[in-house]
C-alpha cells in the first residue's frame, strides 16, 4: 500500500463517516436514504457519460453488489433507527474488516500474515468491548428501549449493527473482485450507483406518493450532499482496491470509526464514555496492525 493509496483510503474514511452522520441526522430514515441513494444515482449517471462501460466480466459482480447494497441500506436504516450513531457506527464498521480478511483469503487468495492475524484478534477484542458496553447500557436503561446518548444499544439494535457489518464485508469483497475485472474503476462506481440508487427512491414514491415531495423539501440539500459524499467515499475505496489487497484497504478504511465517534460526541451530544473510548481505541489499534506492513 503506497502513501497515495493510504491517503485516498483515509480521505474515504472521513467522507464515509460524514455521509453516515448526515443520514443519521435526518430523523425520517426513508427520506434520508431516498436522498442519499438517489443523489448517488444521479452522480452515477453523470460519471457514466465520462467513463467506458465496465468489462463484461464485471457485470455479475455489479449486479450482486447492487443487491447486497440494498440489504446494507435496509440494515443501516434499521440500526440508525434503533441506536445512537456513536454506538451503531463503530460496531457496524468494526465488524467488516475482520470478516473481509477471511473472505479475501477464501475468494481472492489473500492470506494475512502474522501481524495481520494479531490485528484481527486485537480488533475483535475491541469490537467485543464496544458491543458489551452497549449491552450493559441497555440493561441499565431498564425499559428495553435504546438509551439515546447515554446507554448502549439493545439486542435488536446490536443485531442490526452486526448484520450491517456482515453486509459491508460481503459487498467489499464482491466489489474488490468486480472492480479489478472491470478495467475502469470510474465506470464501475458509476454503474454500481445507477443499479442500486433508484430502488429506494422508487419505493418511497410508491408508498408516500404526493406527500414525498413535501417531506423531502426541508432536508433535500443535506440528503443530496450525503449522496455525493457516499459516491466520493466508495469511489476512493474502489480505486484503492485495484492497487492494494482487500483486507488492508478494508481495515484502514475503518479508521472512520474514530471519526464517527467524534461526530457522535460533538454534533449529536452522545456520551461515548471512557470504557467505550478504550474499546474503540483497541479496535482501531487492531485495525492498524492489520494494515501496517509486517
Amino acid at each position: 500500500m503506497t502513501p497515495l493509496v493510504a491517503a485516498a483510503v483515509l480521505l474515504a474514511a472521513i467522507t464515509h463517516a460524514s455521509w453516515n452522520a448526515i443520514a443519521h441526522n435526518i430523523r425520517d430514515q426513508l427520506l434520508s436514504f431516498t436522498l442519499v441513494s438517489g443523489g448517488g444515482a444521479l452522480c452515477g449517471v453523470i460519471l457514466a457519460f465520462f467513463s467506458p462501460l465496465p468489462a463484461a466480466g464485471a457485470w455479475p459482480y455489479l449486479i450482486a453488489s447492487a443487491a447486497i447494497h440494498l440489504v446494507y441500506y435496509a440494515l443501516l436504516m434499521r440500526s440508525f433507527h434503533l441506536g445512537d450513531f456513536g454506538q451503531m457506527y463503530p460496531i457496524a464498521r468494526g465488524t467488516a474488516p475482520l470478516v473481509v480478511t477471511v473472505l479475501a483469503a477464501v475468494f481472492a487468495s489473500e492470506t494475512p500474515d502474522g501481524r495481520q492475524a494479531a490485528g484481527i484478534a486485537v480488533a475483535s477484542a475491541g469490537l467485543l468491548g464496544v458491543a458489551l458496553w452497549g449491552a450493559r447500557g441497555a440493561r441499565t436503561a431498564g425499559d428495553g428501549a435504546p438509551a439515546a446518548g447515554n446507554g448502549g444499544p439493545h439486542g435488536l439494535a446490536l443485531a442490526a449493527a452486526v448484520a450491517t457489518g456482515l453486509s459491508i464485508a460481503a459487498y467489499t469483497v464482491v466489489d474488490g473482485l468486480g472492480v479489478r475485472a472491470s478495467g475502469t474503476p470510474v465506470g464501475y462506481i458509476a454503474w454500481l450507483m445507477i443499479l442500486q440508487g433508484f430502488v429506494i427512491p422508487a419505493y418511497a414514491l410508491a408508498t408516500r406518493r404526493r406527500a414525498l415531495v413535501v417531506q423531502l423539501r426541508p432536508v433535500a440539500l443535506r440528503g443530496l450532499l450525503g449522496g455525493f459524499l457516499s459516491v466520493c467515499a466508495y469511489g476512493l475505496v474502489l480505486w484503492a482496491q485495484t492497487r492494494a489487497a482487500l483486507a488492508p484497504v478494508a481495515a484502514l478504511r475503518e479508521s472512520s470509526i474514530i471519526v464517527g465517534a467524534a461526530i457522535g460526541t460533538v454534533f449529536f451530544k452522545e456520551r461515548f464514555g471512557a470504557p467505550r473510548i478504550a474499546a474503540a481505541g483497541l479496535m482501531v489499534a487492531g485495525i492498524g496492525l492489520m494494515w501496517h506492513p509486517g
